[in-house]
């Protein structure tokens, strides 16, 4: 993937991200992932800036009414801009990634509101054990369920079902939550089942493309280190903006 330049920065959310990046899309399907570089600049302003380019690359979409699912909290106002361009719904999935020990950014996996658990291979090296695990998903399931209380407290998650469906996030560093998301979503039978995020890792991709049956990522650079430095603003989304933007607000 040519053109793809390393970052440099402190990882504190307050980066600069390097403008020069090749952008891909990414099709997943029975071929497996399909790459094109076209060898242009690229960094997302912010999280709306990289929906709208979201947006763009699911054009075919339009007048579907997908159900388009954020995962909470950052791919929410990203959600409402693609499901208001694509005509489609807009709602929530709820997943949890598991942190490491020590270092809970890091996720050894993830675990979706029914409790199932995906739990990557590297989790024992890092000290993830059994037990470990056992805990660390109880105190995720815990969180979700605050969660879903106040996100949608008047009404059950819409119904997947026969229905197109996006799952998005505003990028993959592990993969973890989406493939927790995706596990999620496909066990309620959609009829098209969508993976959309803006910049991801290129081993991310190949860990999520069996779980969906389309995956689009608009930039996939060998030089990833987390989602973060991809955008030029990447400021916390916070649970309030979220109940405001679910309740229509």
């Amino acid at each position: 993937m040519k053109g793809c330049v390393p970052f440099m920065g402190k990882g504190d959310g307050s980066e600069e991200p390097s403008p020069f990046f090749s952008r891909h899309r990414v099709d997943a399907g029975q071929a497996g992932l399909h790459w094109q570089a076209d060898d242009v600049q690229m960094a997302f302003e912010d999280r709306i800036d990289a929906a709208q380019q979201l947006a763009r690359a699911l054009a075919k979409y339009r007048g579907k009414n997908p159900l388009v699912l954020a995962i909470p909290r950052g791919a929410v106002p990203m959600g409402r801009l693609l499901a208001k361009e694509l005509e489609g719904e807009l709602d929530v999935v709820l997943v949890r990634k598991l942190g490491a020990p020590g270092n809970p950014e890091f996720a050894v996996g993830a675990v979706d509101e029914a409790g199932w658990t995906y739990v990557a291979d590297y989790a024992p090296e890092v000290g993830a054990s059994h037990a470990y695990l056992a805990e660390e998903t109880a105190a995720q399931l815990a969180t979700m369920r605050a969660r879903r209380a106040a996100y949608t407290p008047a009404r059950p998650p819409i119904d997947p079902a026969g229905r197109i469906v996006i799952v998005m996030d505003d990028g993959l560093a592990t993969g973890a939550t989406m493939i927790a998301a995706l596990h999620s979503i496909r066990s309620r039978r959609p009829a098209r089942l969508v993976c959309a995020v803006p910049v991801a890792s290129p081993d991310s991709l190949e860990k999520v493309r069996a779980h969906a049956d389309e995956v689009v990522c608009l930039d996939a650079p060998f030089g990833f280190h987390a989602v973060g430095q991809f955008y030029r603003t990447f400021g916390q989304v916070e649970d309030r903006e979220v109940v405001a933007t679910l309740a229509g607000r």
